[in-house]
């Protein structure tokens, strides 16, 4: 349930609600929206406990939440979560373009790639220091020296940069180098990967999983927000059918589906959607149409070199015509680039 205060309701009244809360033994955790603050509450709720809670002073309603996603779902807040990474914001009106290769091979890949996203008017860095691969074989990543390769690359461009974590100690590492981690699909249902990204305070970025469906996916946010960090973006990055034409099926009605059901920002990942760099642009078209708050795109210096996700990586001038499509598109949708990003890709 949530408990929705009154907006004159003072901090000493919110402090006493959250006590009472804690004395009944539920777990809370604080949501300020624009308009309005709730406390999220999640225990066993008894109808004595409730009425005891709407009498407090400063409460204005008590709302039972029947998803069993709390704190992710849209009825305890109606706002949509906007997140900051750096200097860049996920969910408001402006479109985010993550954009970079799959894995940071070297320094000059990775800067050239750097370069080259902020040039076409990318706002956040990708780059993978930690691989998880099908293949005990393929590549794995430069780990730690991946690490301080993206933050050179966020002081050189003043980019932020993302990298994913696949366990506890690869999530501790890249605290101290990276504005954003990422929890990819296969650890989507790692719960202690979960529990251990919901005890920072870094956004996330969540990976739907390649078989999960949209209540799993949720209630894996569930899991990280209900750890105190609410910072939490949804990526829908295709999923596993019997279609073998395309890596995976890119599931975008997803987007608007999820965005009626969570408060939560939507991303959509066409390059590991489709597996083909020559579906990316109609699939980011698509997802922009469908409502998805921002794209994360795979973009290699020389993809035919690339050691992985050469084929779905688009080259530095593809990504250049991806943002100029974009540009035209945005204001059917109401959303817009940044005027730094407008500057770069012109």
């Amino acid at each position: 349930m949530v408990v929705v205060m009154e907006m004159s309701s003072s901090n000493q009244q919110i402090e006493a609600v959250n006590l009472k809360l804690d004395q009944l033994g539920f777990q809370t955790q604080m949501i300020r929206g624009v308009k309005r603050i709730v406390i999220g509450a999640v225990g066993d709720r008894r109808s004595s406990d409730i009425l005891e809670l709407q009498l407090m002073p400063g409460v204005e309603k008590i709302v039972p939440i029947m998803k069993p996603y709390k704190l992710v779902s849209r009825e305890g807040r109606d706002e949509n979560t906007v997140i900051k990474v750096g200097n860049v914001t996920i969910g408001g009106d402006n479109l985010a373009i993550i954009a970079g290769p799959c894995a940071v091979e070297s320094r000059q890949q990775l800067l050239t790639a750097a370069y080259q996203v902020k040039r076409a008017g990318g706002q956040i860095i990708r780059g993978g220091a930690f691989k998880p691969r099908t293949s005990p074989y393929s590549f794995q990543g430069l780990e730690l020296e991946g690490l301080k390769i993206l933050k050179e690359a966020a002081q050189a461009t003043g980019l932020p940069v993302v990298t994913e974590v696949i366990d506890e100690g690869s999530l501790q590492m890249a605290l101290d180098y990276v504005d954003m981690v990422q929890v990819g699909a296969r650890n989507m249902q790692n719960f202690r990967l979960l529990k251990a990204v919901g005890q920072t305070d870094i956004p996330v970025l969540l990976k739907r999983g390649m078989s999960a469906t949209i209540e799993e996916w949720l209630m894996a946010a569930e899991y990280i927000i209900s750890e105190g960090n609410g910072r939490v973006i949804l990526c829908e990055r295709g999923i596993r059918t019997f279609e073998t034409a395309t890596r995976n099926t890119l599931d975008l009605s997803a987007v608007p589906l999820v965005k009626r059901l969570s408060h939560l920002p939507v991303i959509v990942d066409p390059s590991h959607g489709t597996g083909d760099r020559g579906l990316v642009q109609p699939m980011s078209m698509a997802a922009i149409a469908a409502g998805a708050d921002g794209l994360i795109l795979e973009m290699h210096p020389e993809p035919a070199k690339a050691l992985s996700d050469g084929p779905q990586s688009l080259t530095p001038e593809e990504l250049e015509q991806v943002m100029g499509q974009l540009s035209l598109l945005l204001p059917a949708v109401a959303r817009q680039l940044p005027t730094n990003a407008i500057r770069e890709s012109a």
